[in-house]
């Protein structure tokens, strides 16, 4: 008998007696969708270097009783939480800003502003493209939710996750699953959504718009006063973007400087896939099912999508502008690449103007707005902190 009751014992102990009691269906059905996201990281290749690890992170947490060895959340004061179990350890690097900011870092070591400088123009379509933010932080305070909910949900507009991630941290971190899934998901959806708000928003004559092939040269001198003249100017204007851009311009200077290149080479490789790592275990372990299975997600799914699609016209817009401006010089599916989904949205636009005219190259043309979305999503991250934190 006192065997049997061993066995018992350990069976109730067990995750899979969790699937039994009050609500672990919800668990199940975490579980299926964890499955889902990761067949789509590793089959379909949709953004696999932080989905997956969101989606295990997802998987781990929803085991029944798994978070109480990997997540554990205590609350030792009104709204103060403390963190422990691995995973919880890790969190507080997210909590604390410190993984968009150490990813950003690295981005920057990876990121070539040559084409922006070139033409300095297509800065401006850069900030166009951030009109989806600002819209759907509009829409989301008509749905009833809180200007700083607003305002997280309203940032996956810019199509730069860890950028929402720090602003969803900040402000409505209960928001955190739901928000970072629907940035990352809609950015590997970016040439799916892209192509149909660009066709629906040129002319075929605006399409086959060839622009100016000799690319000015960029001098090493710009290369290295582009990132340090950015950081006064920006930050200067919007203090609370400094983490963000101030990362971003270091990590771009240390690569144009060219005087410490195995620092370059760590930030470019090493560095950033093992933040990336932990920013999307950490992501994927705050999708609980209790946080994650509301209506509130379904929404912030559909007004992401409609943030994203309203940037992707948005900039389309101003590429239109520019053109009628230029005397039909710029193409303006070239502002279509002002989202933050670097290098995806310039290759859209490029292999859009291929299949309108197989001689037609826009990827260099177009990487200036998408390098200008990057900055233009902090500036805007920046200004919902400023404003609402």
């Amino acid at each position: 008998m006192a065997f049997w009751d061993t066995i018992v014992a350990f069976f109730q102990e067990s995750g899979i007696a969790g699937f039994f009691v009050d609500g672990g269906w919800k668990n199940l059905i975490m579980i299926v969708l964890a499955l889902i996201l990761l067949f789509l990281a590793i089959k379909k290749d949709f953004e696999p270097y932080l989905l997956l690890p969101i989606a295990f992170g997802m998987l781990l947490i929803n085991l029944p009783y798994a978070g109480k060895e990997l997540f554990v959340k205590t609350e030792v004061a009104e709204g103060v939480y403390e963190y422990s179990g691995l995973i919880g350890y890790l969190y507080y690097g997210v909590k604390l800003g410190i993984y968009p900011c150490l990813i950003f870092l690295c981005i920057g070591a990876t990121t070539d502003f040559g084409p922006l400088i070139s033409n300095k123009k297509t800065m401006l379509l850069g900030a166009a493209a951030q009109l989806g933010i600002f819209i759907t932080f509009i829409g989301a305070i008509l749905l009833n939710f809180t200007p700083q909910e607003a305002s997280a949900i309203g940032i996956i507009g810019g199509a730069d996750g860890p950028t929402a991630i720090l602003v969803t941290t900040n402000l409505a971190p209960h928001l955190l699953s739901s928000i970072s899934i629907a940035a990352y998901s809609y950015m590997a959806l970016v040439p799916v959504i892209q192509p149909p708000i660009i066709k629906l928003l040129t002319t075929k004559k605006e399409r086959l718009i060839r622009m100016d092939e000799n690319v000015k040269p960029v001098s090493k001198r710009e290369r290295i006063m582009f990132p340090i003249i950015v950081a006064i100017v920006v930050i200067l204007v919007v203090p609370s973007c400094a983490p963000l851009i101030g990362c971003l311009m270091l990590g771009n200077l240390i690569k144009e400087s060219g005087v410490v290149p195995n620092i370059t080479h760590t930030l470019s490789n090493g560095l950033l896939y093992t933040v990336t790592i932990l920013l999307g275990l950490c992501v994927g372990a705050t999708a609980t099912a209790e946080s994650f299975l509301t209506l509130q997600t379904i929404e912030i799914f559909a007004l992401g999508i409609f943030a994203f699609a309203v940037a992707t016209a948005g900039g389309v817009l101003g590429g239109k502008i520019m053109c009628i401006a230029t005397k039909g010089k710029v193409n303006p599916m070239i502002g279509a690449a002002g989202v933050s989904a670097v290098p995806m949205a310039a290759r859209v636009v490029h292999k859009m103007g291929q299949e309108e005219d197989p001689e037609n190259f826009l990827l260099m043309h177009a990487m200036g707005p998408n390098v200008a979305g990057v900055i233009g999503s902090a500036v805007a991250a920046g200004v919902l902190l400023l404003l609402f934190k």
